[in-house]
């Protein structure tokens, strides 16, 4: 039988997350300094949404602002709050979950994003990127 390593071994671990009361303009700069398209919203480790560089496209010019500009749509973002343009109704993956079985959650889903958890509480986040680069090293 062939061996299916667990998601554990190729997800990021090094989380930029926020809380649902926090800021779109934070999550903003978060995605443009940390170069990241998902930032999985927490309540103390528990992930309650995801918030996506998408999810700020739709409310605002964010891409046409150069990242160097301080003043970004601080109007439109003050209009929304996190937990208005966030995801909610998460899916989320057990760290143990197979590398097959997250490939085969986001090939059927429009995301491209998984936050990874352990015992209710965010170890870590899975994308699409990941799974390509997984493939790569395979061949």
């Amino acid at each position: 039988m062939e061996y299916i390593a667990p998601i554990s071994s190729i997800m990021s671990t090094d989380i930029i997350a926020m809380d649902r009361d926090g800021d779109l303009e934070t999550a903003e700069r978060l995605f443009k300094r940390h170069k990241i398209r998902h930032i999985p919203i927490v309540s103390g480790e528990v992930v309650i949404g995801m918030l996506s560089y998408t999810d700020l496209l739709r409310i605002s010019f964010a891409d046409a602002v150069d990242e160097s500009e301080s003043d970004v749509d601080s109007l439109v973002y003050n209009m929304f709050t996190i937990e208005q343009v966030m995801v909610k109704n998460v899916v989320t993956v057990d760290a143990n979950t197979s590398i097959k079985e997250v490939a085969k959650i986001l090939a059927k889903r429009e995301f491209h994003a998984l936050p990874v958890i352990e015992d209710g509480c965010l170890v870590g986040i899975v994308t699409t990127t990941d799974l390509v680069n997984y493939l790569i090293k395979q061949l």
